[in-house]
């Protein structure tokens, strides 16, 4: 009877499940989650590797996850601690004959799965399936080690032979738990129980999210079929405000909830019944750039969290002072940068441009330390993902492969733009309602203005490149 133990970390899913398709042959099967407490501390950086948010999606997931795996005969285990101490002790104890699980791209997760395979040692070999990337390795255009290191470059190469996307969904029936597994694993912990606290509701929060498989699924179905928001994708994505100016499936896709195979399936799936746009089209290159990253980051390791990062030769600032602190609590003096700071902390979400924005100006304009820009988001995400957030920010802080660095965006310019009524800055900053609408990301071009009476900081200095975007110059 072949016994094995099924390891999950961030493949909170069963569809598309290369592992799980290979522990099908196993008479025994024991799901098993690791939460590792050490998360919660605050890392080099200063920012905890998972927040209130992030914690509260997973738990969700987590809880999905079970009831998944029950509804086919099955369960999931959830214990608390080092996966190098549990996994060897529940192979010994369990009489298991292996472990699988999907390889891993960032660094650290690569150690640990170094080191709980030297822990098992020849008892039961972990058996590493591939990383959960867009396209497989065969599917790349070629090797991995040889791909183009710029995106465009890299999008040419894989549409030059559209790979097909087939993935296997759920079996209706799994290895039954082994009998001993009973003892093992109990209810989850609450947040408060992790330290963390309950966050609040916040009325104001773009889309209402929720943990796991079956919400995730939920969504795609929503975006693709029934809403059909796709389809109009290009035209919405750069929006602050409401439920749908975008796909919002980043989260279920970061913890695994989702798998990106299945995604892009159901993507092709609808061009097939209703043509293909220039929407649908820009949403496959989310996605790409998504695997972009991943491949970057499997490429290049270690190299992408170190202040050059990709590029040795790159001077990026390293300075921090109190000007991050405020940045970290939505008090710069900057509407607009003030106001997605504070959904970030009320919701753990950011729209695409938000967070561009934010992360342009603590780089240009406070001339902060970027990683530490990286290590905020890792702690405050939501749909927090490793190679995505730190690959897009060494993007924007031009350290990361592209030989061109773009210029850093006008963060005043950018509120005419994309916020022109002061919508979302209204939304967000509840103090400067009182101010003119015309005016509500300027209120520092008024001086009879108390501001600090309000309960909002005044800007310290105006940037010579905004000069044309005040209201005198109109």
């Amino acid at each position: 009877m072949r016994r094995v133990l099924l390891w999950f970390k961030q493949d909170l899913r069963l569809d598309d499940h290369p592992a799980l398709q290979a522990a099908m042959a196993a008479d025994r099967l024991l799901p098993l989650y690791v939460l590792d407490p050490a998360l919660l501390l605050p890392g080099p950086l200063g920012s905890r590797r998972l927040g209130v948010h992030r914690a509260r999606f997973l738990l969700e997931s987590l809880v999905a996850l079970d009831g998944e795996l029950r509804q086919r005969g099955s369960g999931l285990r959830v214990v608390q601690g080092r996966v190098e101490e549990w996994i060897p002790r529940l192979v010994e104890e369990l009489d298991l004959d292996a472990v699988l699980t999907l390889d891993e791209i960032v660094p650290d997760e690569r150690a640990r799965l170094d080191a709980v395979a030297h822990a098992l040692g020849r008892r039961a070999p972990l058996q590493r399936l591939p990383a959960d990337h867009l396209l497989g390795d065969g599917e790349l255009p070629c090797p991995p080690s040889e791909l183009p290191q710029v995106f465009s470059r890299f999008r040419e190469a894989v549409e030059q032979r559209p790979p097909v996307f087939q993935p296997r969904p759920a079996a209706a029936r799994l290895p039954a738990l082994p009998d001993e597994a009973g003892g093992y694993g109990g209810a989850l912990p609450s947040l408060s129980q992790l330290g963390l606290g309950e966050p609040l509701a916040e009325p104001n929060s773009a889309f209402p999210f929720a943990g796991g498989e079956p919400a995730g699924q939920a969504r795609l179905r929503d975006y693709l079929w029934l809403s059909q928001g796709v389809r109009q994708y290009l035209e919405t994505r750069d929006g602050m405000v409401g439920s749908e100016y975008s796909s919002k499936l980043s989260p279920w896709l970061a913890n695994g909830s989702l798998s990106a195979r299945r995604v892009t399936a159901e993507l092709r799936r609808h061009e097939s019944q209703y043509g293909q746009n220039d929407s649908t089209r820009a949403l496959w290159q989310q996605l790409l750039w998504r695997d972009f990253f991943r491949r970057t980051l499997a490429r290049h390791g270690d190299a992408l969290f170190r202040s050059a990062g990709l590029k040795a030769t790159a001077r990026a600032p390293t300075h921090l002072d109190e000007r991050f602190e405020r940045w970290c609590q939505g008090r710069t003096g900057m509407p607009l940068v003030d106001a997605n700071m504070r959904e970030l902390a009320a919701t753990g979400y950011l729209s695409a441009r938000g967070r561009q924005i934010v992360a342009t100006y603590l780089v240009g304009d406070l001339r902060q330390d970027w990683r530490h820009g990286a290590a905020w988001f890792e702690e405050h995400l939501l749909d927090y993902d490793p190679a995505s957030t730190w690959g897009n920010w060494a993007y924007l802080a031009g350290v990361a492969s592209d030989p061109r660095r773009r210029p850093l965006a006008n963060a005043l310019r950018q509120a005419r733009h994309y916020d022109p009524e002061a919508t979302y800055v209204s939304l967000w900053l509840p103090e400067l309602r009182s101010v003119p609408p015309q005016l509500r990301h300027t209120p520092f071009l008024l001086p009879h203005l108390q501001l600090d009476a309000m309960g909002y900081p005044r800007l310290e200095h105006i940037p010579e490149a905004w000069k044309p975007y005040l209201p005198s110059a109109a």
